[in-house]
This record gives structure tokens, C-alpha cells and sequence, in this order.
């Protein structure tokens, strides 16, 4: 099973989160802690603290947003839903986008 070192505020985290959706991987989420010195468990399995890290089935470890897209990309082919995935991702961005806006302007 694949899984995924990351924080739900990140957004590298949330752009490798959305990618595992788009290609329909199954994976563990492993929530870390904000201050990079708490992040022990993390540094134990992966040897670094900087997030997002993913850890694929064999044990291959992959930091950084860029390299695991570009892991993903090359170990998964991408299915025909993911063109809906994406465009359901930005149908909810333009309406939290709006909701924002409403709120601002109220």
C-alpha cells in the first residue's frame, strides 16, 4: 500500500492528494505535524522531514511534490475519469471562490 507523509494544509500535499485521486490509487494518509522538528515518525520511515513524502509498496521513497507527480505519472497510466476528477476539482474551486466572494462583499 502506498502512503502519503503529508498535511491538509499543504498545498503540495493537496496537489499529490488530488493526483492519487485522478489516477484511482488506493493509499494510507499520514498526517504529520506542523513544526518540522515534531515530525519523528516521519524521519524514521522516510528519512527527512519535509513533506509531502510519498512511500511506494516496495519501500521507494519519493519527496517533493515535483518528483512524486513525476513518480506517479511514470508508474501509472491515467484513466479515463481522471479528465472528470479534475473538472469536478474546479467546479468546487469556483464555488468556494464565489461563496468567498459573497461573504467579502455582504
Amino acid at each position: 500500500m502506498i502512503e502519503l507523509w503529508q498535511t491538509e494544509w499543504c498545498p503540495s500535499s493537496h496537489r499529490v492528494r488530488e493526483r492519487l485521486t485522478e489516477l484511482g490509487i488506493d493509499c494510507v494518509i499520514r498526517q504529520v505535524p506542523v513544526r518540522q522538528e515534531e515530525r519523528v515518525a516521519l524521519e524514521r520511515a522516510a528519512g527527512c522531514t519535509t513533506i509531502p513524502v510519498l512511500i511506494a509498496d516496495g519501500g521507494e521513497t519519493i519527496v517533493g511534490e515535483e518528483q512524486i507527480l513525476l513518480w506517479l505519472d511514470d508508474q501509472f497510466a491515467e484513466p479515463e475519469s481522471a479528465a472528470e476528477h479534475r473538472a469536478k476539482a474546479e467546479k468546487a474551486l469556483r464555488r468556494l471562490i464565489d461563496e468567498q466572494l459573497e461573504k467579502e462583499a455582504a
